[in-house]
């Protein structure tokens, strides 16, 4: 049944899909990067292979995402513009909350550990692709706008009758080859300096409670978050070299110190909690490629980094920030740690070692 909303794309479904077979048959091709080139969204790519390689499931992705434990180990994927965190395991531990007009959701188990905004999550498929050892089976979710928040992917290990089983019961009553998308949120700008109650301000970070806290205290004073790591004061953020993210898995890996790494968009933040091992650099790219952990960092769209310190009921917090040139958070990194706990002392070794334009706070 065909949808009557009109797509946000003039070209037809069938145009799209035209164009896809093109850029494939020119060689391996990532469908976001296909849906650049043909000049739409990853969403509508996925949409308009409907009928053929994808199948469009309901809106209610919560409801879905509940239902991906009987699927087994998986391979789940967040990504942001310069950044892409692979983590295999089970879905397990699924909660969702209400906080006033929000709806949130977590997994959390030391294998999928995923931090959800679900007002994001508008759209899901089901796509069935060719890989390199055969069909490759995934679920796939958009935000307004058609850019990916999530996907999950099966492998060896998955049970495929229980994928199949979950498309079925989600299975969306229109199979649409369209979907109407939304203009991207305009990137927010940052008030001017002077309008910030900047002692107020370092009176809320001198006396944090809790590192949750800290986006709250962002809010609260309407500062971005470059802006105050800016003006807060080298005991409390200092400006790395932009190879410190390098460095940091690279120590992590010869200390074998366990970290956690912080991937996310608008929809999902996915964590990595444990060692690193495999470091391979491939072009641009910098990667992570162990058995249950891959990340993708593409180094040239990094424009500035930041250690941080926030004091905590637990002792002072550490953690590298990495930004693009948007401002925007790349990707994160922290030493493992649990509430009740202070952090490592070979965390803090390690960021001590890392280069930096001023390093008075980690000296």
């Amino acid at each position: 049944m065909k949808d009557s909303r009109a797509t946000t794309t003039s070209l037809s479904p069938e145009d799209i899909r035209g164009k896809y077979e093109q850029l494939k048959s020119a060689g391996a091709i990532r469908a976001r990067n296909a849906a650049e080139q043909i000049g739409v969204s990853e969403g509508e790519l996925a949409a308009a292979r409907v009928g053929t390689e994808a199948v469009r499931l309901s809106g209610n992705a919560e409801a879905i995402l509940k239902d991906i434990a009987a699927l087994g180990e998986v391979m789940a994927l967040t990504r942001n513009e310069h950044c892409v965190h692979e983590r295999k395991g089970i879905y397990e531990n699924a909660s969702f909350f209400t906080h006033g007009p929000m709806r949130t959701g977590l997994f959390v188990n030391p294998d999928i550990d995923l931090r959800l905004f679900m007002s994001h999550w508008k759209f899901a498929f089901a796509l069935s692709e060719d890989g390199k050892t055969g069909i490759r089976k995934s679920l796939q979710f958009f935000d307004a706008a058609g850019q990916a928040i999530h996907k999950v992917y099966l492998t060896s290990k998955s049970k495929e009758s229980a994928y199949d089983d979950l498309v079925a019961k989600h299975r969306h009553v229109e199979q649409a080859t369209t979907i109407e998308t939304e203009g991207a949120a305009p990137i927010a700008t940052a008030r001017p300096d002077s309008e910030i109650d900047w002692d107020g301000f370092r009176n809320a970070w001198e006396n944090l409670k809790d590192t949750h806290d800290f986006f709250p205290m962002l809010r609260k004073f309407r500062v971005g978050r470059v802006q105050a790591l800016r003006r807060i004061g080298t005991d409390f953020a200092a400006e790395l070299d932009n190879s410190a993210s390098r460095r940091v898995l690279e120590l992590a890996r010869d200390c074998d110190c366990e970290i956690m790494v912080f991937v996310g968009n608008k929809g999902c933040i996915q964590i990595h909690t444990g060692p690193i091992r495999k470091l391979v650099e491939a072009g641009s790219w910098y990667n992570v490629l162990d058995p249950k952990f891959n990340l993708h960092l593409d180094e040239t769209g990094i424009s500035h980094s930041w250690v941080t310190r926030k004091p905590t009921e637990d002792g002072v917090v550490t953690s590298v920030e990495v930004f693009d040139k948007n401002d925007e958070l790349i990707v994160t990194f922290f030493g493992k740690r649990k509430p009740g706990m202070p952090e490592l002392g070979l965390w803090q070794e390690i960021v001590a070692k890392l280069p930096g334009k001023e390093m008075t706070n980690v000296a």
